[in-house]
């Protein structure tokens, strides 16, 4: 019987590149020179240090153009509180990974509303999605590539 997962996976190495990409790209602008800011990545983090709250936007805005650029879905950016200390203002910007037990109960609540003729079930961090026919799954990845769930998804494991 066919069948794939649904899941929702970040390539870290692509993360760490558009960090990288973006503190290059912090070093050469105009508004920068002579203030304390910069991107730090910290195993599934990116803490970003700058003086002023205008300037923690423009570090997400950088931020978030390196990651479109090295192919990083923006959906999966959460920014977290802003801490103030002294002269600096630090903010920890988190990446959504793997599908919580919520989302699933959601992808499984939309595929069961459109009477589509397969089976959904949650694994994990997953969502698994069983049918007959090919034709079937790959409709319930068109039906799910056009909805917005507010973080990214892949489909793996697809097996006939």
């Amino acid at each position: 019987m066919p069948s794939f997962d649904i899941v929702s996976e970040l390539d870290s190495v692509e993360v760490k590149n558009a960090v990288d990409n973006a503190n290059r790209e912090l070093s050469t602008r105009f508004d920068f020179r002579g203030v304390d800011a910069s991107f730090e990545y910290n195993k599934e983090t990116v803490t970003l240090v700058a003086e002023g709250d205008f300037q923690l936007q423009q570090l997400q805005d950088m931020l978030r153009n390196a990651c479109s650029k090295r192919n990083v879905d923006a959906r999966a950016i959460t920014p977290e509180q802003v801490e103030r200390t002294g002269k600096t203002h630090k903010q920890v910007i988190s990446f959504k990974q793997g599908i919580d037990h919520e989302l699933g109960k959601k992808i499984n609540k939309l595929i069961k509303d459109k009477k589509m003729k397969v089976q959904s079930s949650i694994q994990g961090d997953q969502v698994r999605v069983t049918g007959k026919k090919r034709d079937d799954l790959q409709a319930v990845m068109a039906l799910l590539r056009g909805e917005d769930f507010g973080q990214p998804l892949q489909f793996n494991n697809f097996r006939d």
